[in-house]
C-alpha cells in the first residue's frame, strides 16, 4: 500500500456518485434550481433560505481567504449547535481548505493538542474557549454563542459583496479531519475527502427521498464531522431543512422538536432515557416525529420498545464510526424489531465479518466487521473509507489492509445481512454516545504524582449506557484521594472522559508479562 508524507492513502479515485455532486460546492444546486426561497438552515439565531446559504458560504470563504488561508490549510472550529459552523464549514469546502471540528466538550490541553497536532492555521471558536486556550498555536476568530456575535461574523458580513475565490476542487483530496479517540492515549485524526462526506445523502435521495417537508434536526455536536455528513449535507443533497438544536437537556429537546416541528433526527441514547423519563415530556410535543434513529451507543432493546410505546414512533438504529464516515448499517421502518440488530449495509457498501487471519466468517459467526465498496450495480466502487490517520502511517496500514476498512470491532451477520454488534473496540467505554478509550485517561492517571498504577474501565449504566470507572494503585506515601484525582483530571480531560467511579486498591494482579489483568477487574468490579 503506497502512503504519502502525511501517512495517508494513495489509491485510485472510487466511481463517482450517481447523479452528483461531485463537490460540497454543489450540493445545494439542485435546491438552488427548484427552491432557492425554501428554509435551508435553522438555528438559534438564524433563519437561512437556499440561497441565503449559498450567499454565506461564498461570504465565508471570501472571509478565510482574508484571513490567509490557502487550498490545504486546515482550519479548525470548536462551536457550539448554531448556524455559525455550518456556514463555516461551506466556506473552508468552497476554498479547498481542510476542516478540523474540535469538540466543545475537551479540555483546553486536549483541543490544543489537536490544533498542533492538525497544524492549523486558524480555529473559530467561543470567547470562553479562547480566553481558556493558553497562548494558542493559531489565529483565534471568536462568535459569541449567547447572541452570534464576534470577529468571524463580521468578517463574514464585510465579505457579503466580495466575489470569493474559486479555485479548482479536487472531491478525493484531503477536506476533513475527524479525531477519534486514541488507543495509544492520543487522538488520531482521520483523514476525509469531500467524496466521503457526499454519498450518504446521495444515497438517501436515491432510494429513500423521504418528504420534500422534512424537517431534519441535529442535537449531537456538529463538531463532529460524522454529524456534518449525517446533518446539513444529508438534509439538503434532499433539498430538505436542517435545524441546529443547541441544548440535549429533555425540556430544551422537547421545545426545538415541537417548536420547529422535527421530523427526522438522531438520538444519543441518554437522550431517550431523559425523554422517556420526564413528565413534562408528551407524545404530542414530538408528534411531527417520523423518523427517530438512535446513534453513538449500542441503544438498549428496553429503550426502543418504550419509546415505541410513549411516543407511537420506530427509534431507528444503525452502526457507523469516524473512519467510515457516518453510518454502514441502518435499519428501516419495516424491519423486524430486533433486540441487537444494527441493521443492514448501506446500497455502496459490503460488509464482510474475517477472522484473526482475515478469513471470512460464514453467517452466524462473530468476527471482525469490515467493509468495502459494492462491486455491482450502480453505486460500484463508490465508496470510499477514510484516506487514513493523519501523520500516523503504521495505523492507516493496520485499518485499510486488504482493500477493506477494518473495524476492530466484533460482530456476525445472519442469513438475510443484518448485522449484530457484538463488542466495540476492545476497551472502548462508550458513555452516553460519547467514546473514551481507557488508554487517553491513564495516561493522565499515570502522570499524577501519589499514582502508582491505574486501569480505566466501562460500568455498565441503565441512562448512559456505560459510565467510567478508575481502579488505581497509590504510591506508597500517597494520600490522595478520590476528590483530589478527580479534581486533577477535570483541569486536563473532557468532563465526560473523567472517571464516574473510583475504587482504590493495594496491588493489582497481573500477567506474566506485567500487563493489568483487566478481564478480572471487570468480573470484579464491572
Amino acid at each position: 500500500m503506497l502512503l504519502d508524507d502525511n501517512g495517508l492513502v494513495v489509491r485510485p479515485a472510487p466511481a463517482p456518485i450517481p447523479n452528483g455532486p461531485a463537490t460540497v460546492a454543489e450540493v445545494l444546486g439542485h435546491a438552488l434550481n427548484e427552491r432557492p426561497d425554501h428554509e435551508a438552515l435553522v438555528g438559534r439565531h438564524n433563519r437561512y433560505t437556499f440561497r441565503e446559504v449559498d450567499r454565506m458560504a461564498d461570504a465565508a470563504a471570501a472571509a478565510l481567504h482574508r484571513c490567509g488561508i490557502e487550498p490545504g490549510d486546515r482550519v479548525a472550529a470548536s462551536l457550539p449547535n448554531q448556524c455559525e459552523i455550518v456556514i463555516a464549514y461551506l466556506g473552508a469546502m468552497r476554498l479547498g481548505a481542510v476542516w478540523v471540528g474540535i469538540n466543545m466538550a475537551l479540555a483546553p490541553p486536549e483541543k490544543r493538542y489537536m490544533l498542533v497536532d492538525s497544524d492549523a492555521a486558524l480555529i473559530i471558536t467561543t470567547p470562553a474557549i479562547r480566553d481558556a486556550l493558553d497562548d494558542p498555536p493559531c489565529r483565534l476568530v471568536v462568535v459569541d454563542p449567547h447572541d452570534g456575535s464576534g470577529d468571524w461574523p463580521d468578517l463574514v458580513t464585510s465579505q457579503g459583496s466580495c466575489d470569493p475565490p474559486r479555485p479548482t476542487i479536487d472531491p478525493h483530496a484531503p477536506a476533513a479531519i475527524s479525531y477519534t479517540s486514541g488507543t495509544t492515549g492520543f487522538p488520531k485524526g482521520a483523514v476525509h475527502s469531500q467524496h466521503n462526506m457526499l454519498w450518504h445523502g446521495a444515497v438517501a435521495r436515491e432510494v429513500d427521498p423521504g418528504p420534500s417537508d422534512e424537517r431534519h434536526g441535529v442535537m449531537l455536536p456538529l463538531t463532529l464531522l460524522n454529524l456534518m455528513v449525517l446533518g446539513p449535507l444529508f438534509a439538503w443533497l434532499k433539498d430538505t431543512t436542517c435545524i441546529c438544536i443547541d441544548r440535549v437537556d429533555a425540556l430544551g429537546l422537547r421545545d426545538w422538536l415541537r417548536d420547529e416541528g422535527v421530523t427526522r433526527v438522531t438520538f444519543a441514547p441518554p437522550m431517550v432515557y431523559d425523554l422517556l423519563n420526564h413528565p413534562s415530556v408528551s407524545a404530542t410535543d414530538i408528534a411531527a416525529l417520523r423518523r427517530p434513529e438512535c446513534g453513538g451507543a449500542a441503544t438498549p432493546h428496553s429503550l426502543r420498545t418504550l419509546f415505541l410505546e410513549r411516543f407511537g414512533a420506530r427509534l431507528l438504529t444503525g452502526y457507523g464510526l469516524t473512519e467510515a464516515p457516518g453510518a454502514l448499517t441502518r435499519e428501516l421502518v419495516d424491519d423486524p424489531l430486533l433486540a441487537g440488530c444494527s441493521g443492514r449495509a448501506l446500497t455502496p457498501i459490503d460488509i464482510v465479518i474475517l477472522d484473526e487471519h482475515d478469513q471470512p466468517l460464514p453467517p452466524g459467526t462473530a468476527g471482525e466487521i469490515c467493509a468495502t465498496a459494492v462491486r455491482h450495480g450502480p453505486w460500484a466502487g463508490v465508496y470510499s473509507p477514510f484516506l487514513g490517520y493523519w501523520r500516523r502511517p503504521e495505523a492507516t496500514l493496520r485499518s485499510l489492509r486488504g482493500d477493506l476498512l477494518h473495524t476492530d470491532d466484533i460482530g456476525e451477520l445472519d442469513r438475510d445481512g443484518r448485522l449484530f454488534v457484538k463488542d466495540r473496540r476492545n476497551d472502548l467505554i462508550v458513555r452516553g454516545g460519547a467514546n473514551v478509550y481507557p488508554a487517553e485517561v491513564e495516561r493522565i492517571l499515570a502522570d499524577h504524582p501519589e499514582v502508582a498504577a491505574c486501569a480505566v474501565l466501562g460500568l455498565d449504566d441503565e441512562r448512559l449506557g456505560q459510565r467510567v470507572g478508575a481502579v488505581v494503585q497509590l504510591r506508597v506515601d500517597g494520600a490522595a484521594t478520590a476528590d483530589d484525582i478527580a479534581s486533577y483530571c477535570r483541569e486536563r480531560l473532557a468532563r465526560y472522559k473523567v472517571p464516574d467511579r473510583w475504587i482504590f486498591v493495594h496491588e493489582f494482579e497481573r500477567t506474566p508479562m506485567g500487563k493489568i489483568r483487566k478481564g478480572d477487574l471487570r468480573a470484579r468490579f464491572g
